[in-house]
């Protein structure tokens, strides 16, 4: 067989589309823990600042450390997918969730549930970089947008559970139990996707000289020039919608506007059930790079638009605006096809990572300012939500304008 006719004939082989499907759903559980685990903050904080005593910016380090951690992995967790496959990168990094989520359940100081939560991190690092290569690699490119809009919408199952359901817990139990129940999910994940994914043997035989070039790789995508616009925008969208939904929304319906804890979980769960019909609907209506870009622009723009409008609104006006907020995040889901179309296919696993590694330190750069933002408010004596929801409208400002006004990619400029 000549070399050219070997990627057809490893396609032959592959599973059905029926298969296919199973695998991604399965990799997709390990991907709505990690939603679970990254959107904890907003319904222990309370909690957590009385048993602690901690700050404003306190907070935000603890809801900071799993993206950082997440964020920081990224690279070298899709250096290991390509040299060891989606199925053991994932199973070999997911138990560092399961004890990060046991040690934060008991710990006994701040210092080690920031520990606790550095170690999820790490472990989810993965979760989400196995489905968009797993799509990239099976599934057609036509296709890519709208299977990766629904993995994202049902990944959002994870946002469902740390709304009312976590929130019960939290209120008749502890911060701790809540912890206990995502431990035991996590173990169940992880025998999902050993018992159902499956893939063919990574070749060894240049595996350990093979992680040098890879990360030559990873340095050139960064030094091409459309990347500095790409990574400016990834890091403060998604970052916009975890700071609210992950961390901000909890004590600002509890603070400003007197809510229980059970009923700031309803309207939790109602932010991400939008949030999970959101991508696929932006999926379907995906564009060329050209209009894909302008309407990314665009809705970037509306994003900073609501935030602003949030800063000052009324109780209900709030929750409609949030609830809003998670259903128009879903326009994220065309920031990963710009990233498919705007590198070559060789790089496609690399450009993933970088992408999604700009996402996630972006949201713990964002969590952790807008702590800052907190307490110099009320050091200041302002109204530290205000602060904070401003903060984050003028982020989105300017990540749009660095997407829209740094170089473009090639599939764009001709």
């Amino acid at each position: 067989m000549q070399p050219s006719q070997e990627a057809p004939a490893v396609r032959d082989a592959a599973p059905s589309v029926r298969g296919l499907w199973i695998m991604l759903l399965a990799l997709t559980t390990g991907f709505s823990l990690s939603q679970a685990y990254r959107t904890v903050s907003a319904m222990m904080a309370t909690q957590l600042q009385q048993e602690f005593g901690l700050s404003a910016q306190q907070l935000g380090v603890f809801a900071a450390m799993f993206h950082f951690s997440f964020g920081a992995l990224q690279l070298l967790m899709g250096i290991g997918i390509d040299l060891h496959g989606v199925r053991r990168t994932v199973l070999a990094a997911f138990p560092l969730t399961i004890a990060g989520s046991l040690l934060s359940a008991f710990a006994p100081t701040y210092a080690l549930a920031v520990f606790g939560q550095a170690l999820i991190g790490i472990g989810c690092a993965p979760a989400f970089l196995v489905c968009t290569v797993f799509i990239a690699r099976r599934f057609p490119a036509a296709q890519f947008a709208s299977v990766s809009g629904l993995v994202l919408g049902m990944g959002g199952v994870g946002l469902l559970v740390t709304g009312t359901p976590l929130a019960w817990v939290v209120e008749t139990g502890s911060w701790r139990t809540g912890f206990l129940v995502l431990a035991a999910g996590s173990v169940l994940a992880w025998l999902v996707i050993f018992a159902l994914v499956r893939e063919p043997a990574p070749p060894r035989a240049h595996a350990g000289p093979a992680v040098v070039p890879a990360l030559r790789e990873a340095a050139a995508l960064l030094a091409m020039p459309h990347t500095a616009g790409i990574v400016a925008l990834a890091a403060v969208t998604y970052a916009s919608f975890i700071a609210l939904r992950g961390l901000w929304l909890g004590p600002l319906l509890i603070e400003r506007y007197g809510f229980t804890l059970l009923q700031g979980g309803n309207v939790a769960l109602a932010v991400s059930v939008t949030s999970l019909l959101g991508p696929p609907v932006f999926g379907r209506f995906d564009a060329p790079p050209r209009a894909r870009r302008r309407r990314i622009v665009a809705f970037s723009l509306v994003l900073a638009g609501l935030f602003a409008w949030l800063a000052v609104a009324g109780a209900w006006a709030a929750v409609a605006i949030a609830v809003a907020t998670g259903f128009l995040t879903g326009f994220i889901v065309w920031q990963y096809a710009d990233v498919r179309t705007a590198y070559p296919e060789a790089l496609t696993g690399r450009a993933m990572a970088v992408f999604t590694m700009a996402m996630f330190l972006g949201v713990a750069l964002v969590q952790w300012l807008t702590g800052v933002v907190a307490s110099v408010a009320r050091a200041a004596q302002a109204d530290a939500y205000t602060a904070v929801l401003l903060a984050i409208s003028v982020l989105l400002v300017l990540g749009a304008l660095g997407f829209r006004l740094l170089p473009q990619p090639a599939t764009v400029r001709h």
